[in-house]
């Protein structure tokens, strides 16, 4: 087993992993950018370095500065975590190069589903079923753009070829805003990726999004812990995830489930990863994408299940054999809100800022993964997320209402939080009846569901 592990993020995903680390007796080693100096991930892990500056391309996308934080402090593995390098098939294998453990996909896979284009050929190849689309390199000129749209069909969605997180994504309903669209999503993936190349393809309306959690080890076992719905979206980014989908009937549960591990067993997948559905209104579905990491909803997973999916990496990182024999059908439920340090009525417009005094929830069936605390400074550096709320019962009913008291004891001061928001999208009509899709924040006035709420 891993003696140390250094953790190449920072927030909440880098102190959950570092619990995990400690509760399996291995060392962990925190690394953070200047303005990260006083994150609890910092103070909770055995040993911390410093990788320079705020920008995430001078610190946590600083391949050199990660490797040599790694070997100054004799870590024999890093883990990334979700987001900045967990999906770089580089720096899977400079880790390699250098005698160091990735917790995460080997690079071939990395390859193979990171990069979204090719990740759909490879899924047509093994005859699951996926949207018509063009990669488009950053070399493309723009008349090119316009010719592979048109080709597809208004409307199309442009996508960053190596991404996640709702990060250099545009949907585009005419050609007029084209141009605008495929600007904005470049320079966005520029910023939180490293990279332009973009692809665009058919944009299906008013979809679910339908995630399945697998696992594979390095000799050829995969299986799946049951799905996520993960529908309740803005800008394409998660806001709500509850598992198992209200939306899903138990054939088609196992029918996704099937294909999901199908896709897994071709690219002979090792580790924790997602296979991502989008399924339309007469239940045919679509491969998405795949994640080759950890998610950030992978906490609803685990609390239907009992597994700790950071555990598992690790093990399967270390060469551990899957013990289960079937595939994971759920009988709890769970739901998780992402609290972002967000102004909901006004865009939801990024709000960096001192956390003056704050109150977690607590009670059976309630777990709150968060890196900050009064007194903690939120920058505009990095992603908006400050905290995810998961509550878990037996039934959907239940969970909703364990989330709604969740939400009313959950108290943050001196910064606006989308926690308002969670509390009116989980009185809504359509939510409680599971009936909501990918566009469910664009039929609802924001403005007049948080108008009692400030």
């Amino acid at each position: 087993m891993f003696k140390k592990i250094l953790i190449a993020n920072r927030g909440e995903i880098a102190l959950r992993i570092i619990r995990t680390a400690k509760e399996m007796g291995i060392k962990t080693v925190a690394v953070y950018s200047t303005v990260d100096k006083y994150s609890l991930h910092v103070y909770f892990a055995d040993e911390a370095v410093c990788i320079g500056p705020a920008p995430p391309i001078q610190s946590y996308l600083n391949v050199p500065n990660l490797i040599s934080a790694a070997e100054i402090t004799n870590a024999d593995a890093i883990h990334p975590g979700y987001g900045f390098l967990s999906e770089n098939a580089y720096f899977s294998s400079m880790c390699h190069k250098h005698g160091i453990k990735f917790i995460g996909a080997n690079p071939n896979n990395i390859i193979q589903m990171g990069n979204k284009i090719l990740a759909k050929k490879t899924m047509k190849k093994a005859g699951i079923s996926c949207l018509p689309g063009y990669n488009c390199f950053s070399e493309n000129s723009y008349k090119e753009i316009e010719y592979f749209a048109d080709k597809i069909g208004y409307p199309i969605i442009i996508k960053a070829v190596s991404g996640g997180g709702g990060k250099g994504i545009r949907s585009v309903f005419d050609k007029k805003s084209l141009k605008n669209s495929w600007e904005e999503a470049k320079k966005e993936a520029w910023s939180c990726f490293g990279k332009k190349d973009m692809y665009i393809e058919k944009l299906i309306l008013n979809p679910r999004h339908i995630e399945i959690q697998i696992i594979g080890d390095k000799y050829g076992k995969v299986c799946h812990l049951s799905e996520r719905d993960c529908s309740i979206q803005r800008r394409n980014q998660k806001l709500i995830e509850e598992a198992p989908s209200p939306f899903l009937t138990s054939s088609l549960r196992k029918k996704i489930g099937k294909e999901a591990i199908k896709a897994a067993e071709f690219i002979h997948y090792e580790g924790v990863g997602t296979m991502e559905f989008l399924v339309d209104k007469n239940k045919n579905f679509y491969f998405l994408e795949m994640n080759p990491r950890i998610q950030v909803e992978h906490a609803i997973t685990e609390e239907i299940t009992g597994v700790d999916l950071i555990q598992e990496q690790i093990f399967l990182a270390n060469g551990k054999k899957i013990s289960r024999k079937n595939n994971f059908y759920p009988k709890m439920y769970s739901i998780e809100c992402r609290i972002n340090a967000e102004e909901p009525y006004n865009n939801f417009r990024p709000v960096p800022g001192k956390i003056t005094q704050m109150h977690l929830p607590g009670g059976k069936g309630v777990r709150v993964d968060t890196h900050i605390y009064a007194g903690y400074f939120i920058t505009h550096y990095y992603d908006s997320m400050i905290a995810k709320i998961i509550t878990t019962s037996k039934n959907r009913k239940e969970t909703i209402e364990k989330m709604r008291r969740s939400l009313e004891e959950f108290i943050i001061e001196g910064i606006r939080t989308t926690i308002p928001f969670h509390r009116k999208i989980l009185q809504n009509d359509d939510f409680l009846k599971g009936n909501y899709n990918t566009n469910f924040l664009d039929r609802i006035d924001l403005n007049l569901l948080l108008s009692n709420n400030y």
